[in-house]
């Protein structure tokens, strides 16, 4: 059966409900996206890993509980794809590193674990920058991922991979994970939706980190999360992947989220387009003010207030390097000399600071979450942007905003304070650049409060942008 081209650029929970309704099977649907990645991956190299004999396998078995009334799950013969840092059973999982090319994990990370457990099948791995560390999407395994919306541009790190497939409609809904902006820059460099869950709701496990719940500057300021294409999806997998694993001691009992439920006109928004050293380039800026008119003409309550958010991107770098990056190097060892110049020079050794000057950082950072937290009592929204600029060249170190040219990574403030902060964010798609590039709008809300950020986010979508899909 040939399939409309429309049916890969639909929503995934309309592909669920299709898939109940018998009006489409697993096999059929499995089997095209497996087709249009292989057809599309060669001009993205999106996806770089297939499970194509296990999923045709599982498509089959999700049939047969399809014909039998009663038994269909959540998400029962829906295909996924999952971001290769995120560890699957039986499909290789190399998080970019040559010291894992050939890594084949036994079990599921619990996120991946509860999707399969609601019926989801994984048909493939997608890119990511070496270790996660990056806002290209370039390893030694695989090679550089391009941004579906222009091939000379990066899709975003570290979540590149994803974002690219699922724009280009080869997934119709994808995990990522998320340090410093790696599910919500990729979210915005490529047109779009994606949460940063608060950290805490998700179990981290099963993410390729040193420890199994990841040294504290990892575990209290990373999470797991969904990407897809449209707000109520991302809603859908939340809502999935959510709550507490006995393998990830932090993660704390959450509510399901019904934003549906929420009246969002009577939810007080702040917004703000600029903060810390690097400005935001104009047409993001113009963009998201643009966002803000269609909010309030819908009836929503949108500030023009600067939320006290510029101190967590000297916090943030603070945090992740109290230890100077001993234990990674204690970890991987010769290991590190199969990684890119651009990796080692990242993780330069540093030093390392003591228990006393770790204790102070974190202390200063939580004094800085409650002035945070009493801001947000006023305003529960804050609404911003995603990165300085449109998605970057390929190989490009520097970015241009204004006249003036800055490091690249030093653009990522405006996704960096809200994983300092363990605050939920979510990426919505507002319209293009003036070179024709996507433009997201974060949504941030208090801590386990996605239901909120979803409803935000959902009038967002409806008012002032949403998905587009790519040219070509």
């Amino acid at each position: 059966m040939a399939l409309s081209e429309d049916l890969f650029f639909a929503p995934a929970h309309k592909l669920a409900a299709m898939l109940k309704a018998r009006e489409i099977s697993s096999t059929e649907l499995v089997s095209a996206f497996l087709e249009r990645i292989k057809s599309g991956n060669r001009r993205l190299n999106a996806v770089v890993t297939l499970a194509e004999e296990r999923a045709t396998s599982e498509a089959r078995e999700a049939d047969r509980r399809l014909a039998r009334k009663g038994e269909a799950r959540a998400l029962e013969g829906l295909p996924v794809t999952i971001k290769d840092s995120v560890i699957t059973e039986g499909i290789r999982s190399t998080w970019g590193m040559k010291a894992f090319e050939n890594f084949v994990p036994t079990s599921d990370a619990p996120v991946v674990a509860r999707l399969r457990a609601a019926g989801a099948i994984v048909i493939g791995k997608t890119n990511t920058p070496e270790m996660t560390m990056d806002y290209d999407c370039d390893n030694p395994v695989f090679g550089r991922t391009n941004n579906p919306w222009n091939l000379d541009r990066v899709p975003g790190g570290s979540s590149g991979g994803e974002g690219a497939a699922i724009a280009a409609g080869m997934s119709p809904l994808g995990i990522g994970s998320d340090y410093r902006g790696s599910i919500r820059v990729p979210a915005h460099f490529c047109g779009i939706v994606g949460l940063k869950p608060s950290w805490g709701t998700i179990p981290g496990t099963g993410h390729m980190a040193p420890a199994p719940a990841g040294p504290p500057p990892l575990a209290h300021m990373a999470t797991i999360g969904p990407m897809a294409r449209y707000v109520d999806d991302l809603t859908l997998a939340y809502n999935i992947i959510r709550g507490p694993h006995p393998s990830t001691p932090y993660t704390v009992p959450t509510r399901e989220a019904h934003p549906e439920q929420v009246d969002v006109r009577r939810i007080r928004c702040a917004i703000f387009t600029s903060g810390c050293d690097v400005p935001v380039a104009p047409d993001i800026r113009d963009a998201i003010e643009r966002a803000g008119r269609a909010l309030q003409k819908a009836g929503m309550v949108v500030e023009d207030v600067h939320p006290p958010i510029d101190d967590g991107e000297r916090l943030w770098w603070e945090y992740s390097g109290a230890d100077g990056n001993q234990m990674t190097f204690e970890v991987f060892g010769e290991a590190l000399k199969q990684s890119r110049q651009r990796l080692r020079d990242v993780l330069v050794r540093g030093e390392s600071k003591s228990a006393a000057d770790f204790f102070k950082i974190s202390f200063t950072r939580d004094v800085w979450r409650v002035r945070l937290a009493e801001f947000m009592e006023r305003y529960p929204i804050i609404l911003g942007p995603t990165f300085c600029t449109t998605a970057l060249a390929h190989d490009n170190p520097e970015v241009e905003i204004d006249g003036e040219r800055f490091p690249y990574v030093f653009a990522g403030w405006p996704a960096a304070w809200g994983n300092c902060a363990g605050v939920p964010g979510l990426i919505v798609p507002i319209g293009l650049d003036r070179e024709g590039l996507p433009i997201g709008l974060q949504v941030n809300g208090r801590p386990f409060d996605e239901e909120t950020v979803l409803a935000v986010a959902k009038m967002v979508e409806e008012v002032a942008g949403g998905y587009q899909r790519p040219p070509g």
